[in-house]
């Protein structure tokens, strides 16, 4: 065992967007999932909204960002910020 062996984790990642980021070291992220409706075959597109933790208060509003499942830490926050995937561009005035 010459090579470090990283410890296996199953925490759930998920992608979203960054619709609120006004709360210090919150933010909310809306998560979009697409499902085929069982009767009409037609695929549906299903909203959720999560609050995850970040830390360093590094994402703005627009964001494209990973998150992963933690432990609670607080009554509605049980998701952290793993990486910001996609930053949404900001016009200076």
């Amino acid at each position: 065992m010459t090579k470090k062996e990283e410890p296996i984790h199953n925490k759930s990642t998920v992608i979203g967007k960054v619709v609120s980021a006004s709360m210090d070291k919150t933010i909310s992220v809306e998560i979009e999932r697409r499902i085929k409706h069982p009767l009409y075959n037609k695929f549906i597109s299903k909203t959720s909204k999560l609050m995850a933790h970040d830390k360093d208060n590094s994402s703005k509003v627009g964001d494209v960002v990973a998150l992963i499942q933690s432990h609670p830490i607080s009554k509605r926050k049980s998701w952290s910020l793993k990486k910001i995937i996609k930053e949404e561009k900001r016009e200076s005035k």
